[in-house]
């Protein structure tokens, strides 16, 4: 009872500031807009069910164009604030896609990164330890250096060959690490240290064949918020609830595994299977959220650990509040990225204020492997 006590104080004081700071986000910018319009703005866009019908959409299947009866549904707004259609042009249309995704990235990255850090019981993981977000970079730095393309929408191509690439670099790792159906975490750890590092060389080859393209290429691999879309929220979300959905499931035997294999499998958790459930769905998640940023780091290093300072290593506690601290974050760093002079990539602020606070942490507090 105390724990369930804990999590609901902790996620709804995160989710207060996470609220805060989204309407602060959206009144930021070139155009600044009244906090309390943005709000109203917010709320309008609030909605509940209301049917369910059905509509003829086409779906392009490797490249043929097919009709499809599609269900869809019909979303009725819970407010009717009167707002300026200005306002609400610019915070529905183009701020609010932005802030979204920020959210849902740092949501998905702060995760994975308390997965790693729990399945490595190493505070010092993140979700690219094993690859992921060098593959994803090779993926995309290929879509965008080289001449082919994926039997995909022009929208889809470059997200689909990082996502492809995240998830193929993963698997490669654990493939390299498993032997006779047992996968130590030693071997993983050096496996996926090796490809990252070969797959940095496939990136800097592919980034000197780039020509023309270099410079996009060096924006994607930067961190990037600047061209989100609604389309991308919704490549990403389904897979980071239902992700989050399975990791809280398995929130106990992530406390177990704490213990060491031995006790884990003494205790009744069936290890292996755990380890690739919990890698498996870190991966995905993760590959999900850098194939439509690019590889922003030190969100799922930085936030799991500040987070476990604070309310412990109980991942029933820990999952959801390390959530919702990554999604302010992110939102938080890209409002900041925005609002200068010249815009930044976020990749780039994230690891200017991450860096320097970890580096505190580390000189202020003992660090212990978990």
């Amino acid at each position: 009872m105390r724990d369930s006590a804990r999590v609901v104080g902790w996620s709804t004081g995160l989710a207060a500031t996470l609220a805060v700071v989204v309407i602060a986000s959206a009144a930021i910018g070139p155009v600044p807009l009244d906090y309390v319009v943005v709000g109203k703005v917010l709320l309008n866009a609030l909605a509940v069910p209301a049917g369910v019908g059905v509509a003829e959409r086409t779906l392009r299947i490797a490249g043929l164009a097919v009709s499809a009866p599609t269900p869809t549904v019909e979303f009725a707004p819970l407010f009717h604030f009167a707002v300026p259609e200005t306002a609400r042009t610019i915070v529905v249309t183009l701020r609010l896609p932005r802030i979204v995704l920020g959210a849902v990235v740092g949501f998905a990255l702060s995760t994975a990164g308390v997965v790693m850090q729990g399945f490595f019981r190493n505070p010092m993981a993140d979700p690219s330890i094993i690859g992921v977000s060098s593959g994803a970079a090779v993926g995309a730095v290929a879509t965008i250096a080289l001449p082919f393309a994926l039997p995909v929408g022009p929208h889809l191509a470059l997200p689909a060959a990082a996502f492809l690439g995240a998830i193929g670099a993963a698997f490669g790792v654990y493939l390299l690490a498993t032997e006779d159906g047992r996968t130590p975490v030693a071997t993983l750890l050096l496996a996926g240290v090796a490809v990252q590092t070969f797959l940095g060389a496939v990136v800097s080859f592919l980034l000197l064949q780039s020509g023309e393209s270099l410079r996009r290429a060096v924006y994607w691999l930067m961190g990037h918020l600047h061209l989100a879309s609604w389309a991308d929220v919704a490549m990403v979300l389904p897979v980071t609830l239902v992700g989050f959905a399975v990791l809280l499931a398995y929130a106990n035997d992530l406390n177990v595994l704490l213990l060491g294999e031995e006790d884990a499998h003494a205790l009744g958790v069936e290890v292996e299977r755990t380890k690739r459930l919990l890698l498996g769905v870190a991966s995905v998640m993760t590959g999900a959220a850098v194939a439509v940023t690019g590889v922003i780091g030190f969100v799922g290093l930085v936030v799991p650990h500040v987070m476990r300072l604070l309310v412990g290593p109980n991942h029933r506690i820990l999952l959801p509040t390390s959530a919702l601290a990554g999604a302010t974050f992110l939102v938080a760093t890209d409002t900041l990225a925005r609002s200068g002079p010249a815009e930044l990539p976020v990749g780039i602020v994230t690891a200017f204020l991450g860096a320097p606070f970890f580096l505190y942490l580390l000189r202020s507090r003992e660090v212990h492997a978990l």
